[in-house]
């Protein structure tokens, strides 16, 4: 037992000095001795000057933004015939050709309302903008 004791206090006492000198030549270099006017500048942390990088966006999402923009600035028609191109031309957006489609009914249904939504319904993406409309009814 006394063994262990004397252990921990020479552990104690080399490493506590090397601690307390460290972190009082941090705390010394942290405090702005010259007054608010000096040349040096303390780094601040703060949620508002960070910029935090964009998440790289997947194609399937920069379709659907394209495309829902098309059908409020044109009409559902031609997001669904966009839709339809894309798909033919990029095999690899196929799985989300549904939820695409079902997502434009259901704008469509904001935007035109019910009745004129359900007329530019049309057999892409095995009818999933009906059932985009039908669901937002």
């Amino acid at each position: 037992m006394n063994q262990t004791a004397r252990r921990i206090g020479r552990s104690l006492a080399l490493v506590l000095p090397v601690v307390l000198v460290l972190s009082g030549t941090l705390a010394v270099t942290s405090v702005p001795w010259a007054g608010p006017h000096s040349d040096t500048q303390l780094l601040t942390a703060s949620a508002a000057d960070v910029s935090v990088p964009a998440k790289p966006r997947s194609p399937e999402d920069l379709l659907r933004e394209k495309l829902l923009t098309e059908l409020e600035q044109k009409d559902p028609g031609v997001a669904l015939t966009h839709l339809q191109r894309a798909v033919e031309q990029s095999p690899s957006l196929s799985p989300h050709c549904m939820s695409i489609a079902r997502e434009l009914g259901a704008a469509a249904v904001r935007v035109y309302g019910p009745t004129e939504a359900q007329s530019y319904s049309r057999p892409v993406c095995d009818t999933s903008f009906a059932g985009g409309v039908a669901g937002a009814s």
